[in-house]
């Protein structure tokens, strides 16, 4: 089971939201928007996509990571380094 599955709804509707943002700003580009204000949306849906990348960390965290480190042994090594890299992957973006 997914550790965000309690959270599930929530994690739908953000990206429903993030999905809305990014045919808006097909609209502004289509429309000849001013490029500033389309950067502006663009960094506005760049942090939205982050807020739902880090609670999807958070959750894999308190629920997978807590989970295989109760377990212990290779499981848990193989989480904390699957979360590490998933950080990893994250600050880079």
């Amino acid at each position: 089971m997914a550790g965000y599955i309690g959270s599930k709804s929530e994690f739908t509707k953000r990206l429903r939201r993030v999905e809305g943002r990014i045919r808006g700003l097909q609209r502004m580009v289509e429309t000849d928007t001013y490029c500033i204000d389309i950067l502006t949306q663009v960094s506005a849906t760049t942090r939205a996509l982050q807020a739902v990348a880090l609670g999807l960390l958070d959750e894999h965290m308190n629920h997978c990571l807590v989970a295989a480190a109760g377990a212990g042994g290779a499981e848990a090594d193989a989480k904390l380094q699957e979360a590490s890299a998933a950080i990893a992957r994250l600050l880079r973006s």
